[in-house]
């Protein structure tokens, strides 16, 4: 009976503080070539140091910064401009936490002044990731092109949703963004934020269509409604974004690279949610590896 009762606690401990690892999942995705990583706005409330440990608290050991971070001040932290020392301290908290690699870094601001960009490139590097997000002016991306090939990085096109009162916002539209990239050297493609184009009135799997060959990573995201610029994210595979469907096109064009959960909703208690993401996301990845 005492083993029962130690039993039943320990199953309410794990339900409010952990997720359960689905290690056959997570092999599927790495034999995809994917990985799942959580895009650290996500944990905006929260002190960078607690959002690594929530992300490992997922079982996950990959994560995307954003381009401001919480370091416990009353307003998040632009991350080009932290210190050194908060830089380094962030690092060793990745090690020593277990994340093995941060994926991506942004939406970071590339203008066209090759200086203030190289100083993005040249942060990237400290910091150790390969990918920068941006949303950069078509003016810029000459230098941005220059600046890839010199420093062997990747930049992704973010698209937030559709601006009806700024006509000149454009990456919101696929298409789009594959005409600033498609004639470019391939380090130059997408970051697909899948939500944003829900609330655009978009269909992801098209979308994904449209930018195939060019996808770098993915702001994976499943939404109440589409065509709702006010609509919410919910755990994948229980909107109407078509979560599975998105995956299995992903895996038709050989797609390989991150899916960082940005999960823009209950900003504060977002943990079981998450965790029903990641579950869907390793259930998925084992179906799709075995077909």
């Amino acid at each position: 009976m005492k083993q029962l009762i130690w039993l039943a606690l320990a199953m309410v401990v794990m339900v409010g503080t952990a997720t359960p690892v689905n290690s056959a999942g997570a092999d599927a995705a790495e034999k995809l070539g994917w990985q799942l990583a959580v895009h650290a706005y996500t944990f905006k409330e929260f002190h960078i140091t607690e959002a690594i440990d929530k992300t490992v608290g997922l079982g996950l050991k990959y994560m995307s910064l954003s381009g401001s971070v919480n370091l416990g001040g009353p307003k998040l932290v632009p991350t080009l401009g932290i210190s050194a020392a908060d830089l380094a301290a962030i690092k060793k908290k990745l090690a020593s936490a277990g994340i093995v690699k941060v994926v991506n870094w942004g939406v970071v601001k590339l203008p066209p002044d090759e200086a203030k960009c190289r100083e993005v490139f040249e942060f990237a590097r400290k910091i150790g990731t390969e990918i920068l997000v941006s949303e950069p002016e078509p003016e810029a991306l000459d230098i941005i092109e220059k600046l890839c090939k010199e420093f062997n990085m990747k930049v992704a096109i973010h698209n937030h949703p559709k601006r009806p009162k700024d006509p000149k916002y454009k990456v919101w539209d696929p298409a789009y963004v594959m005409s600033l990239v498609k004639n470019r050297d391939p380090r130059l493609g997408a970051c697909a934020d899948t939500g944003h184009w829900l609330r655009s009135g978009l269909d992801p799997v098209e979308c994904l269509k449209k930018l195939e060959g060019r996808i770098i990573c993915l702001h994976f995201k499943d939404l109440n409604e589409k065509g709702n610029p006010k609509a919410h994210d919910v755990p994948w595979g229980t909107g109407v974004g078509d979560a599975k469907g998105q995956m299995a096109e992903l895996k038709r064009q050989g797609f390989r690279g991150a899916f960082c959960i940005e999960y823009e909703h209950n900003w504060k208690d977002n943990l079981p949610e998450l965790a029903q993401c990641v579950k869907f996301f390793n259930t998925t990845c084992a179906e799709l590896a075995g077909n």
